[in-house]
Parts: C-alpha cells; structure tokens; sequence
C-alpha cells in the first residue's frame, strides 16, 4: 500500500549517512510514502566547546517570504524555550541554500540531488527535521514524536575500543527506538 508509511532517516551528511539515505530510497522507499531526513545539530557555546545547552541561533534573513517568517519565528521561539526540536522543513524550502545556511546546516548538491530525485520518481513526501541535542536521545525521540514506521541510519564502524568509551548512536538506537531499525553499514571502511 503507497503512501501510508512513515520512513524515517538519520543523515549527519557522513558518507555512511549518505549510503543510509540511498539505500532508503532505493529499497524501502515507495510511491507516495512519506520520508523524514532527520538531522542532529550540536549545540556550540559561546566558548567554542562543543558541549552547551544553548543552541545555536539561526541567523535572521529579513527577504523570507511570510510563510518562511512565520516558520522561523515559531522556531526562534522554540530555541529561546531550550526545546531541542528547531525546524520542519518540506524539501521545497530545505533545497533553499539560504535556508540550509540559517540553520547551519551542510550544503550537501549529493543529498539534495538523492532527495528530489526521490520526490519526483517516488512522488513521496520528504521533509527534513533538525532537532539540537545528543543524537542518539534526539532520534528515538523523532522516532516517537513523528510516528515513524521505521528509521534507517548509517554506521561509522566505530571499533569495539572506541564504542565502549565513546559510544555508538546505532547500538543506543536499536536498543531504545520503539520502531524497527535498520543500519545500513558503510562497505569502504577499511578493517
């Protein structure tokens, strides 16, 4: 059935993110579904530590149009509120280079051309979510807040040192998303 299912995918523009991202599109990706492209910023302090509660502000723009002014006034609102959630943003506006800058988001022509290839040959629905936070916390919670089906992430291939010190995004997803999880691994890494 197309078009009833909620796809959703971790893309922090790693090239085991991309993988994720076409592997989605080409293998469970159908007509008319809808596909969510989730993306965790960290937040930055003013010290330039990359641990803060603060997030970063997204940078005015006085030339958007009122529905884009309304947008990022309600999300303006949402970051001096500390909520993690900063943006919805449909894939018409997101391939908007303006609109990536102000969020700080990568310009990635790759990711843009994946997702509306996408929208055209699977007429599917495709918006990009950004939340702030530790990502891990941020996608299972994306998982519930957007209903997903599934969600679909790419691995970094950390080794078995650097999980247990560091951690991994995908062991604390599969083990905490209430929606089934697929990980899609990067083949170029070198063991």
């Amino acid at each position: 059935m197309g078009g009833d299912r909620k796809i959703g995918v971790a893309l922090d523009f790693s090239g085991s993110s991309k993988r994720a991202l076409q592997w989605t599109i080409d293998n469970l990706l159908d007509i008319g579904e809808t596909l969510f492209v989730i993306h965790v910023l960290r937040p930055k302090s003013s010290s330039g530590s990359k641990h803060s509660d603060s997030p970063r502000m997204p940078r005015p723009n006085l030339s958007v149009q009122r529905s884009k002014s309304v947008l990022l006034t309600m999300c303006l609102f949402c970051v001096r509120l500390r909520c993690s959630l900063l943006a919805l943003i449909p894939l018409t506006e997101f391939r908007e280079l303006e609109v990536m800058k102000r969020y700080d988001v990568e310009v990635d022509i790759d990711v843009l051309d994946m997702l509306d290839t996408a929208s055209r040959q699977k007429e599917a629905t495709i918006v990009v979510k950004l939340y702030y936070g530790d990502a891990r916390e941020k996608l299972c919670e994306a998982v519930e807040e957007l209903k997903l089906d599934s969600l679909v992430m790419g691995s970094r291939g950390l080794g078995q040192i650097q999980r247990i010190l560091l951690g991994s995004v995908s062991s604390y997803v599969l083990s905490h998303a209430p929606c089934p999880v697929t990980v899609v691994k990067d083949t170029n890494l070198k063991r």
